[in-house]
């Protein structure tokens, strides 16, 4: 509806709207045409029924011209057909009744062709509940005179008016062209409607098959994603394995001082960068979806004290003061959660501490602050007196890849990520991290997190872990495969076991490992999953099938620097034991070998023979 419309006009462009459904515009239509067809010939029976001297239906025929004029100006004014139908059937069956009862005080065929024109009209205009009001209020009287008119009980002191056949043909014909002209004009609203229904579904379909096919391409851009970060997981691993290994053998080898310095630097570097590769996958993994919580136990002062342990030799060497507090009545509590995700969140916390605070303290707290019994809910807290954070950028310090401006990137580094993890591993659990920060002063980062406490009381252990060194002769005797395509690796882990006193058979690919097997004897093998000819997975199988028990039954550790979703699955599914992630700690794979060769029975074999392998 235009709404500009002025009082004095009559035209119907002016009050139909591209806004309005094809339905309502042709109610518009209808009004219009039918409100002005009914004029004109409401003006000839007026002036036919004067001329016959007939009074009541004069009245009631003049009623019907002065509302038809009224109405048609009131809709070119203001089109508010809904109000304008409600007015002409309200005024319609008004003068229906006084015809039937006062005026001719009989039923004929003009009234039944007025009470279907009302029927139609009220269902048209106003709906299906509309028109069953309408249409009951119209029969019901008519059903009531034919059984009052069939028993001759209907007797007023009023003369019934009798109109001449003039007047009947001009009613009939009038009340024939509204009832075509309302037919025909919804029949075509209703053809229009269905094609634009059409038209809507085909393009409907046309958007679905459109979003299905972009669904498709963002699933396969996911997955390309997730193969080129493990790609480049793998391709950024293996060097790095090499490098932070070879610096923990010369480090190891008794350097010189000058010589010592440079290799810390090194390792220190090649740290930095493993960490950075494990931040995008860690936060790749966690944005995917794929990531699930485990429900182990563990006592938090141990962890804690794990966690903490190495960052406070850095704040040392940074000579920050670093303060660990674990609530004392946690001590000898066993919780059920997810320590290793633990771990990442400290860590992430306690290593963005330690970046921007160059002088005061970092204290790490864990509070227990609700006890009861069987769950407790501790508060982990992380406070530094760093450089401290602007309160309108508080909001956007989780988000990824950013840091509180871009001179805090250019002084001090990161991808920016480790507050993004924080932030997402805690909404995964449904909790929330709090911060409250002071520019120059330095800022607090605390949750709350509650734990399942088991009936388990912890005996914490005096016995302080062995160094490799001092564990090496337990491994002397034991016979191992390394399957492995990287030369550099290989002479990695050859120098690296050579310091445990093993000297191990290699295998070129995974074909040839279980060549090996099959003909030589081997207490473990350590195979790597990525190899041509034949790769881990498949290796791993064929081994497993094999008739001799002893050979099927060796305990295999994958050597991965892949960093695929579902890895320690497809490890677990193709039978090996488990698995090291390349560039890994020396004292993890130590334990792990010395785990799983310890729960073989020491009498199958015999260590003094060495393997024997095909030439």
């Amino acid at each position: 509806m235009n709404k500009n419309v002025s009082f004095f006009n009559f035209s119907i462009r002016r009050i139909l709207s591209d806004h309005l459904s094809i339905l309502d515009n042709a109610r518009l239509r209808l009004l219009y045409y039918g409100l002005a067809l009914s004029f004109c010939t409401l003006f000839v029976l007026v002036a036919d029924i004067l001329y016959q001297q007939h009074p009541i239906l004069s009245y009631t025929t003049g009623a019907l011209f002065v509302t038809s004029a009224i109405l048609f100006k009131f809709l070119t004014y203001q089109p508010r057909w809904t109000l304008i139908s409600h007015l002409i059937l309200i005024v319609a069956t008004l003068v229906n009744i006084v015809d039937i009862y006062i005026a001719i005080q009989d039923v004929d065929v003009v009234t039944i062709e007025i009470i279907i024109m009302i029927l139609l009209f009220s269902f048209y205009m106003l709906g299906q509940k509309a028109g069953l009001i309408y249409s009951l209020i119209n029969i019901v009287p008519v059903v009531l005179m034919l059984i009052l008119k069939y028993n001759n009980d209907y007797l007023i002191g009023i003369k019934p008016e009798r109109v001449d056949d003039t007047t009947k043909i001009i009613s009939t014909f009038a009340c024939f062209i509204l009832i075509a002209f309302i037919h025909s004009h919804f029949y075509n609203a209703f053809i229009k409607t269905i094609k634009e229904l059409k038209e809507t579904s085909d393009k409907q379909s046309g958007i679905t098959a459109e979003f299905e096919e972009a669904m498709e391409k963002a699933q396969k851009s996911s997955e390309a994603k997730s193969e080129f970060l493990s790609t480049m997981s793998h391709e950024i691993r293996t060097p790095l394995n090499a490098v932070i290994g070879m610096s923990n053998l010369l480090i190891t080898g008794n350097p010189r001082p000058d010589q010592r310095e440079n290799l810390e630097v090194l390792k220190f570097s090649a740290g930095n960068l493993l960490s950075i590769v494990n931040d995008v996958l860690d936060f790749n993994k966690i944005e995917s979806g794929k990531l699930v919580f485990e429900n182990t136990k563990f006592n938090i002062v141990e962890l804690m004290q794990n966690i903490c342990g190495g960052q406070m030799m850095t704040a040392q060497a940074k000579g920050v003061l670093f303060k660990l507090d674990v609530d004392s009545s946690l001590s000898r509590k066993v919780l059920f959660g997810d320590p290793t995700r633990m771990t990442q969140i400290i860590f992430n916390l306690v290593s963005n501490a330690l970046k921007f605070t160059a002088q005061g303290s970092i204290s790490v707290k864990a509070t227990c602050i609700e006890d009861r019994h069987n769950r407790v809910t501790v508060n982990f807290s992380v406070k530094d007196t760093g450089i401290g954070i602007e309160q309108n950028r508080l909001d956007i310090i989780f988000e990824p890849f950013i840091q509180e401006s871009t001179s805090t990137t250019r002084q001090y580094g990161g991808t920016g990520l480790g507050l993004a993890i924080v932030k997402r591993l805690l909404e995964l659990q449904g909790l929330k991290i709090k911060v409250n920060s002071t520019p120059g002063v330095g800022s607090e980062f605390w949750f709350n997190m509650e734990f399942p406490v088991s009936t388990e009381v912890y005996e914490p252990t005096n016995i302080q872990s062995q160094t490799i060194t001092e564990n090496s002769e337990s491994l002397s005797a034991i016979r191992m495969l390394i399957a492995e395509d990287n030369p550099v690796n290989v002479m990695l882990m050859k120098k690296l076991l050579s310091k445990w006193n093993i000297v191990p058979s290699i295998a070129e690919n995974g074909e040839r490992a279980v060549e090996l097997v099959q003909y030589g004897n081997f207490d473990i093998i350590l195979m790597d999953l990525q190899m041509p000819v034949m790769n881990g997975f498949d290796a791993a199988i064929e081994i497993r099938k094999m008739p001799n028990p002893q050979k099927s039954g060796i305990p295999i550790i994958a050597l991965t620097a892949s960093a695929l979703f579902d890895i320690r699955e497809r490890v677990l599914e193709s039978g090996m034991n488990d698995y090291v992630s390349k560039p890994f700690k020396p004292n993890e794979l130590f334990e792990k070998i010395q785990n799983l060769v310890s729960k073989t029975s020491t009498t199958k074999f015999n260590f003094s023979e060495n393997p024997v392998v095909p030439q």
